[in-house]
Parts: structure tokens; C-alpha cells; sequence
């Protein structure tokens, strides 16, 4: 007999996948914690294996790989949701993003997030980064630049801290495993 709290998880990932984000590409083995957001003007990709974890939200334009995790409370915002530089305009009532007459910065700015990353908890990851497939964002990082490949990152703004591997055998072992 199949674990009912397995099967409402199942059904809401379903309904989530095929109802209210059906206007996004999200691949099998989806699942998304409590409360999550997804918002992208133009569009959110979303490769196999993904995990998002509660009270995250993707506020922007996302390219994601497979086998990537997001922690609780994880944020992927825009830089330029807003268009703050218009005098005699207070920000609060200025043009933003989701306005279909935006005309400003980051129209055309997304994160992209390569395969097999772990973003920690509460980590940021503003728009117009690429975080190198099979990195680690330590928990509470604010990621403002590209991101190494099998790296770990952390701190405000996030810099490399560490290589994911202790050697570098291992690191070729896991870029051919993943086909790279």
C-alpha cells in the first residue's frame, strides 16, 4: 500500500507542475516545500531532479539544471525590479519588471544555475549569474557574481571559501561521471 503522505506530496507536485505553473518548462522529479513562489517575466526552466524547499522564491527569469537542491527560505531575485533612477518618481510608484510596459534594466538578465548545485539556506542569488555546475552557496550567502564550477561559496557578497573536492582525482572522477 502506498505511504499516504507520499501520495498528497506527489498530488500537489502534480498540480503544481501541470496546473499553476504549467506555463513553465519543470522536469520530472519535481518537488517543492510549503509556500514557494515562482515568477519569471519571460521564462523558468527547470531541469530533472529538482528540489525547492519552503518559503523559497524564484522571482526572475531562470535557466536550472538537473539535480540541483534550494534549501528553505532560498531567494532568486532580479537587480532591477524596480526603475529606481527616474527623478521626481519615489521608487514605491516607479515602472517595475512585471509591468508589461518595462522598458528599463534587466529585461533580458536571468540566473542560470548548472547541474548538481546546492544552494543553502536563505542564500540570495541576484539575476544575471551563473553558478557553475556541481557548486556549493553556503547558507545566508548573497551571490552577486558567477560562480566557480566545483566550488563553495559563502559570505555577503559570497566568494570562494573552498574547491567541492579534497583532491583533484576526485574532481575529474565526478566531471566525467556527470559527462563533462
Amino acid at each position: 500500500m502506498m505511504n499516504p503522505v507520499k501520495w498528497l506530496k506527489d498530488l500537489r507536485d502534480f498540480y503544481l507542475v501541470k496546473v499553476k505553473w504549467r506555463h513553465y518548462q519543470i522536469g520530472a522529479g519535481f518537488h517543492a516545500g510549503r509556500q514557494v513562489f515562482l515568477y519569471g517575466k519571460h521564462s523558468i526552466r527547470i531541469g530533472k531532479n529538482f528540489y525547492i524547499g519552503r518559503f523559497s522564491e524564484i522571482g526572475c527569469d531562470v535557466e536550472i539544471g538537473d539535480n540541483v537542491i534550494l534549501a528553505n527560505f532560498v531567494s532568486l531575485v532580479g537587480k532591477y525590479d524596480h526603475h529606481y533612477q527616474l527623478p521626481g518618481v519615489p521608487i514605491r510608484l516607479a515602472p517595475q519588471i512585471r509591468d508589461t510596459a518595462y522598458n528599463w534594466k534587466g529585461l533580458d538578465e536571468k540566473i542560470v544555475i548548472e547541474e548538481d548545485v546546492w544552494i543553502g539556506y536563505r542564500a540570495i542569488i541576484m539575476s544575471g549569474v551563473r553558478v557553475g555546475y556541481g557548486s556549493i552557496i553556503a547558507a545566508g550567502s548573497v551571490v552577486t557574481r558567477d560562480v566557480d564550477p566545483l566550488s563553495i561559496y559563502a559570505g555577503v557578497p559570497a566568494r570562494k571559501v573552498a574547491t567541492r573536492f579534497l583532491s583533484q582525482a576526485d574532481a575529474v572522477k565526478h566531471r566525467r561521471a556527470l559527462g563533462r
